[in-house]
């Protein structure tokens, strides 16, 4: 019977509250929403073909052809496949002559160019997928009607076809992270679309064999001479001889002054 005047004061509480207290319900927990997905990283094509090696002649025929801000339009296209460039070497460049590309309208200068890259990010990983494709013609951003370019596999070695001369291979990766891939050529694609006719070419020069192992070296890599049971040169004991025979005098005169 003690606990009556405390219900009765709780009833009174309540019936004091207004409606909209006493039919108040707490509010649904937020939905995290999802974090928004990273902008593509943004890389300066013009910077990139500049320092990353020998494509100072590539990079001025995509200045002078206004090829190069189609390709960063490409690569910065937001929610876009990004771009693959293939950049053929200054000596791939040395190797076609000063007649034959000068020789081209301002037009087939540009859909050359364009030849040269493909309006997707191609990994290195994928060409062994391109190459057993059916009919392996990668499209380019010149179009079908300007060029046409197959990729090759074999034996580990990549190589793009593009109609005349010899494929040309692909020398390594100078940049590959997602939108943007630029692999190194030692030819230039020279199409049939521009070129009715066979242009010269000179041959490409092989590249330098790695310098030969020392006769004398050991084994494991280490010149001879530098292991534990390695005899010592006849210089180094001549000169422990002298520095013995220096001891042995400075006691004899320190034993004669005694």
């Amino acid at each position: 019977m003690e606990l009556k005047p405390a219900f009765l004061a709780i009833a009174v509480l309540c019936l004091g509250l207004p409606p909209a207290a006493l039919s108040q319900r707490a509010p649904p927990p937020v939905a995290d929403t999802p974090a928004p997905a990273p902008a593509p990283r943004h890389v300066n094509l013009t910077d990139l073909l500049s320092l990353a090696g020998p494509y100072g002649t590539f990079l001025d025929y995509l200045v002078r052809t206004d090829v190069i801000r189609t390709l960063q339009s490409q690569a910065d296209a937001p929610g876009g496949q990004g771009v693959t460039v293939f950049a053929p070497e200054d000596s791939a460049f040395a190797a076609v002559g000063g007649a034959v590309l000068p020789g081209l309208a301002a037009d087939q200068l540009r859909a050359l160019m364009l030849c040269h890259a493909a309006p997707r990010y191609h990994p290195l990983s994928s060409f062994a997928a391109l190459a057993a494709a059916p009919g392996p013609v990668l499209p380019t951003l010149a179009g079908g009607e300007q060029c046409t370019v197959n990729i090759t596999y074999a034996a580990g070695r990549i190589r793009v076809a593009s109609g005349w001369t010899r494929a040309a291979r692909l020398v390594s990766s100078v940049y590959s992270t997602p939108p943007v891939a630029v692999y190194a050529l030692d030819r230039v694609l020279l199409t049939r679309e521009l070129f009715p006719n066979e242009p010269a070419v000179a041959p490409v020069p092989a590249p330098a064999p790695a310098p030969p192992a020392r006769g004398g070296d050991a084994a494991d890599g280490a010149p001879a001479g530098t292991g534990h049971g390695a005899s010592r040169s006849p210089s180094c004991r001549v000169g422990a001889g002298r520095v013995l025979v220096g001891h042995l005098t400075l006691l004899a005169s320190v034993f004669l002054m005694m």
